[in-house]
């Protein structure tokens, strides 16, 4: 084997990194990493392959979406008394959903979500890992997912099996533990825009036929790679070099090309940042990705809570509802679970005084999620509140009871082993036994 010298060695790879790496280091992610530790017990027969969460970033009013309570009076309902039935007899939601009520009959609501936290980033973290903050950061549910359906299966996709549309919430760090191999792929960029600019994908302002151009240049001045043919360090970057080409001019790179679809398509998913990213999670499911969260930000309403909800309410009404029907419609959503929630509720009680005027508080004691697809029950209404949103009043839910039985539907055992770099014995999910204050079971009404 050729020795190669420094000089020869690091030309080449600044060359490789000033010309394509950024990309090539999403396309090789992943790629080539020895496992790190032994194989988990055998898991639950799967239902599921993928998972796309709805993030309603801030934390939506469980009164003012999935929990209506137009009996509790003006200082509760504020501007929205009027619920309306769905396609399921007895389930009815808010006024501004009419198009989520046609398909009541896809989804399950949890009524009784409850972890007692009014912080967003204690919060997030608590309903993203299941897990109450301690010494250790654990992972979030995407990361896990990222290792048990992705990398730790042998993933073999270009695109990351962990993908966040569009921007990083930085509430917490999501790989926890597991590392930086098992961080979400965030787009960046603007999926409503005419071209959508994903971060080391598509450069802004460089067209596809300059980028060849720029590959053909690269590939005239690479003397050294040419010099020595078979070598197996060069073959191994030449490889990431088509790779990363693959997601900037190939089929991968195509999957973030939205002109491709309908423009009725389009209209009807809603010309919003949130309607458009709702469809790119169905065209990434679609192509093999089990992980897409969508942080759709803005419900963190201390003010203008009711202005905020006639705007946003139609919007997470199209999307949400065209995508339901779009997976059925696809085959696609027995296998893809749809999860809906935000970190926590909000205080039922309207807080009409200086400086919030009308506005609600943030309320971790009682919320509401909604849960479709992925082999899950549909048509159904688990846990309540008691009459003025305050309080669960039956079967309280806590986030690890959620995500235990989405892991099981994803054939991911939720007591294997959870790897770590300190070898500890920790479990995918805590069960009631592990110190755990409350949840800890799993929900078989949605099973």
């Amino acid at each position: 084997m050729h020795h190669h010298g420094p000089i020869n060695d690091i030309t080449r790879r600044e060359a490789i990194r000033r010309g394509v790496l950024g990309a090539a280091g999403v396309a090789a992610a992943g790629h080539g990493v020895p496992a790190l530790w032994a194989a988990a017990p055998a898991p639950p027969k799967a239902r599921a392959k993928a998972v796309i969460q709805i993030w309603l970033w801030g934390g939506p009013a469980h009164i003012d979406t999935f929990d209506p309570k137009p009996e509790a009076g003006s200082d509760y309902c504020g501007d929205y008394s009027s619920p309306i039935e769905t396609n399921v007899s007895g389930i009815r939601i808010h006024e501004l959903l009419p198009k989520l009520a046609k398909h009541a009959d896809k989804y399950a609501l949890i009524r009784s979500l409850t972890h007692g936290q009014n912080g967003h980033e204690t919060a997030a973290y608590i309903t993203q890992t299941g897990r109450h903050p301690d010494r250790l950061v654990y992972p979030s549910m995407g990361a896990v997912v990222s290792r048990f359906k992705g990398y730790g299966q042998g993933y073999k996709g270009l695109i990351p099996p962990y993908v966040v549309l569009t921007r990083a919430q930085g509430r917490f760090s999501e790989s926890g533990f597991l590392g930086p191999r098992y961080k979400p792929f965030v787009t960046g960029g603007d999926p409503n825009r005419s071209r959508f600019v994903v971060e080391g994908v598509v450069a802004r302002g460089i067209t596809d036929e300059r980028q060849r151009s720029r590959r053909k240049l690269l590939d005239s001045l690479d003397s050294l790679g040419r010099s020595m043919p078979g070598d197996p360090n060069f073959e191994l970057l030449d490889r990431s070099v088509d790779k990363a080409y693959d997601m900037i001019l190939g089929d991968s790179g195509k999957i973030f090309d939205l002109s491709t679809e309908p423009d009725a398509k389009r209209e009807e998913y809603g010309r919003t940042t949130f309607g458009q990213s709702c469809l790119m999670a169905r065209r990434l499911v679609e192509t093999g990705v089990p992980y897409v969260t969508i942080n759709y930000n803005g419900w963190d309403t201390h003010k203008q809570h009711f202005q905020t909800m006639r705007r946003k309410l139609p919007e997470l009404d199209a999307a949400l509802s065209t995508l339901l029907a779009d997976l059925a419609g696809r085959g696609l959503l027995d296998s893809t679970i749809v999860w809906c929630s935000g970190e926590f509720g909000r205080s039922p009680k309207i807080q009409w005084d200086p400086p919030w005027n009308g506005g609600r508080g943030h309320f971790g004691r009682c919320f509401s999620a909604l849960i479709a697809g992925g082999g899950f029950r549909g048509g159904q209404v688990i846990g309540a509140s008691d009459k003025t949103g305050n309080e669960v009043a039956e079967r309280p839910v806590h986030p690890r009871d959620l995500l235990r039985t989405a892991y099981m539907q994803l054939g991911i055992n939720p007591d294997a082993k959870l790897p770590n770099p300190r070898n500890l014995d920790l479990k995918v999910m805590p069960d009631s036994q592990d110190g755990a204050p409350e949840g800890g079971g799993h929900l078989k009404e949605l099973i």
